[in-house]
């Protein structure tokens, strides 16, 4: 009888073990991300928008000017390129931007009028390959200076979505 329950009490005790570690596996790459992916959606200009992005951290960095450099296309995020949906038309700073999901890039500029760009290749990895020939739209918008913003954050209020990092607010009007 013992013999007998032997092989069963392991084949138990391993179907255990399996099914546990299964259970607590995660994903490769969500725990303790050092810019962690998030997301924000609303209602701007009548559609209904959501932005997903990488969130990174300023961790005492000076970003603009500095890490991330003046006049140069920058994701807007971290890690993949941030993506900004919109399920209607709307109107970004005055000019159309038609329904659909665009990869969203900033340029920083020294002087604070920075440029905002929608680019249709949605899904890429930072701004490495950027095409500025794929571009839907781009606008000029004008940032502000904020008290430090140690993660990157978006926000969507009435009339814009904004981009918070380290010392700057970009908002981005939305009709």
């Amino acid at each position: 009888m013992r013999k007998l329950l032997q092989p069963k009490l392991l084949s138990l005790l391993a179907m255990t073990f399996l099914l546990s570690s299964v259970a607590f596996a995660q994903p490769a790459g969500t725990k303790n991300l050092a810019s962690p992916r998030d997301s924000v959606a609303g209602t701007l200009g009548g559609a209904h928008i959501k932005i997903w992005y990488g969130s990174p951290a300023t961790k005492g960095r000076k970003i603009f000017g500095a890490l991330e450099p003046w006049d140069k296309v920058y994701r807007a995020g971290a890690n993949e390129a941030t993506i900004f949906t919109t399920d209607k038309d709307i109107k970004v700073e005055g000019k159309t931007l038609p329904a659909g999901s665009y990869a969203f890039f900033v340029i920083p500029k020294a002087d604070g009028k920075w440029t905002a760009i929608f680019n249709k290749t949605a899904h890429q990895w930072g701004a490495f390959k950027y095409d500025a020939g794929q571009d839907q739209l781009r606008v000029d918008v004008k940032v502000k200076k904020i008290a430090n913003q140690e993660r990157l954050v978006y926000t969507i209020g009435k009339h814009d979505f904004d981009m918070k990092w380290a010392d700057v607010d970009v908002p981005v009007m939305v009709d």
